[in-house]
């Protein structure tokens, strides 16, 4: 589903260029839930940019979903859905009808659309609040709306970048048992960044660990703590764990990236 080669980022920041990402190989298969982590300023964004086509590589090749993101970034964009950390739904549009527009601009036929969205908030346990703005809504509630804008054109692959941030422990929950029914019964594969690590740990199958622009680690999560414990002597290292020894830092340290990064 995922194919990536040498893909590289560098900036230039002032006189000085920055390597964001250097040369990663990536390879994520059909119908897997991946993690991909990172302190910030490791090159995790940067590679999700480049991956869902926000982007463009400075130099390697990624291939997603069958499409070149180079070559063809349209056909990389019909194909796959993103839900970024921002809120996707418009402030002052009612949520059903924001899933019908959503619809009809992956060329749905006006029919399909509400069929579509009917559908999703169905199956989100949104139809409640379909008459009601966004803006009203609650942070989990918004959250399952940008869920359903992202899968409504229903992609093979759907990309989550730090969907549960800043939602309270109940609403985590009741989000991710919506997605995790979702894939099961869609076989969507699923790319996800995220700071709760043990949302990795639990969710994901696979873990890939990002520093400095390079894969640094890449494993499911027993197979990553079975490694820390047989060479540190921990008896159950916990992903936590995991990470700050392989970074030696924690995954909420900050970064200030440059504002307006000019290619190198």
């Amino acid at each position: 589903m995922i194919t990536t080669e040498g893909l590289t980022r560098t900036f230039r920041s002032g006189d000085r260029t920055v390597e964001a990402v250097r040369g990663i190989d990536l390879s994520v298969g059909e119908g897997e839930l991946l993690a991909f982590l990172g302190p910030n300023g490791a090159g995790k964004s940067t590679t999700l940019r480049m991956l869902t086509t926000l982007l463009r590589p400075t130099a390697g090749r990624a291939i997603v979903a069958g499409h070149d993101v180079s070559r063809d970034p349209d056909g990389v964009r019909r194909r796959i859905g993103y839900v970024g950390q921002g809120d996707g739904a418009s402030h002052s549009q009612r949520v059903r009808d924001e899933l019908i527009a959503q619809g009809r601009c992956y060329g749905l036929t006006a029919t399909e659309s509400e069929q579509r969205a009917d559908e999703l908030l169905d199956a989100l346990e949104l139809t409640e609040l379909a008459s009601r703005k966004a803006s009203t809504l609650s942070g989990g509630q918004r959250r399952r709306v940008d869920v359903a804008l992202g899968i409504v054109h229903r992609p093979a692959l759907l990309f989550l970048d730090e969907p549960s941030t800043g939602l309270d422990p109940q609403s985590r929950a009741n989000l991710w048992s919506h997605i995790l029914r979702l894939r099961r019964e869609t076989g969507m594969t699923i790319f996800l960044t995220t700071h709760y690590l043990e949302e990795a740990d639990t969710m994901a199958e696979r873990v890939v660990v990002m520093d400095e622009g390079r894969i640094i680690a890449d494993g499911t999560a027993p197979e990553l703590k079975r490694d820390l414990a047989a060479r540190s002597g921990i008896e159950t290292p916990t992903l936590d764990d995991v990470f700050l020894d392989l970074t030696g830092r924690s995954l909420r340290d900050r970064f200030i990236a440059p504002s307006e990064p000019v290619a190198a």
